[in-house]
């Protein structure tokens, strides 16, 4: 296999690490150009993870650094259209990769490495510079606190389907009372905004806070907003469109019937990707 053949490991565990679609491109790429210049290379796609995570861990501590507000990942399509590294990819499912950036960076990478691409304990000790029982240590903190944080939301059920579609219509016409009868009494509500564009810098917690901001959206631009739904991160999105642009990424998670979490992107930084899956449905 040539390296070139690999790159879809790179791409996919520079973004599992990173949560940014962009920045996973040109990790890839450097890293490729990294392994390409080393010579007497006995494991390509062993080496080529090594450099990917390093480059990885690098950028996703610099971005954080002067981030403004809550973070959440790019949202990238997982539906028609989607890239192949990504395609199947069941690791980039939204809940599950929030609850993957709460990890160090040694638990995360650990755990991707071995659970997800399926490199040895062994070798994944030697690509982190760590002992062969730290990072067994650390794979199994992972697996418990991700475990443990990742909520289980109904994201292909019908009927989930069928509820995140009523609350797109009540979000649109501002509807406090039906957005209400859909939201779980302790909903929270997080945004990115990146300090790019307004948001709330905090969570929004409960049902009548949440359906009041969402209201004061849909009042501010009114007639001017369109829903389409898309697969973004294995889950029935919402690209949420001003004025015929893309504008914004809602998820909601759904549990027993009622809308337990929201995350809304709206970074423009982090819609690029999401545009694309937009252009890809037409």
């Amino acid at each position: 296999m040539s390296l070139a053949e690999h790159r879809g490991l790179a791409v996919r565990l520079a973004y599992d690490i990173t949560g940014s679609w962009s920045d996973a491109e040109e990790i890839a790429q450097e890293a490729m150009l990294r392994v390409l210049q080393t010579e007497a290379v006995r494991d390509e796609r062993a080496l080529l993870a090594r450099a990917t995570t390093n480059l990885a861990i690098d950028r996703q501590r610099r971005a954080r650094v002067d981030y403004i507000g809550a973070w959440l990942p790019e949202p990238i399509s997982t539906g028609p259209g989607a890239d192949d590294a990504v395609a199947d990819a069941e690791e980039v499912e939204i809940a599950l990769m929030v609850a993957l950036d709460s990890l160090s960076a040694l638990e995360r990478a650990a755990l991707l490495l071995h659970d997800v691409f399926d490199f040895s304990f062994d070798e994944v000790a030697d690509m982190l510079g760590r002992s062969n029982s730290a990072v067994r240590q650390a794979a199994s903190r992972a697996r418990s606190a991700a475990a443990a944080r990742r909520p289980r939301f109904d994201h292909t059920d019908a009927d989930a389907r069928v509820l995140v579609e009523r609350f797109a219509a009540a979000a649109v016409q501002g509807d406090v009372d039906g957005l209400v009868a859909l939201l779980a009494a302790d909903v929270t509500l997080v945004t990115d905004g990146g300090g790019k564009v307004s948001s709330a810098r905090r969570p929004v917690v409960g049902a009548d806070k949440v359906a009041r901001f969402l209201a004061g959206l849909s009042k501010q631009f009114e007639g001017r907003v369109g829903v389409v739904p898309l697969e973004l991160n294995r889950a029935t999105a919402l690209a949420v469109l001003l004025d015929g642009e893309l504008d914004q990424v809602h998820w909601a998670g759904v549990e027993s019937g009622r809308i337990v979490a929201l995350r809304i992107v709206r970074n423009p930084d982090k819609l690029a990707a999401a545009r694309v899956a937009l252009a890809a449905v037409g």
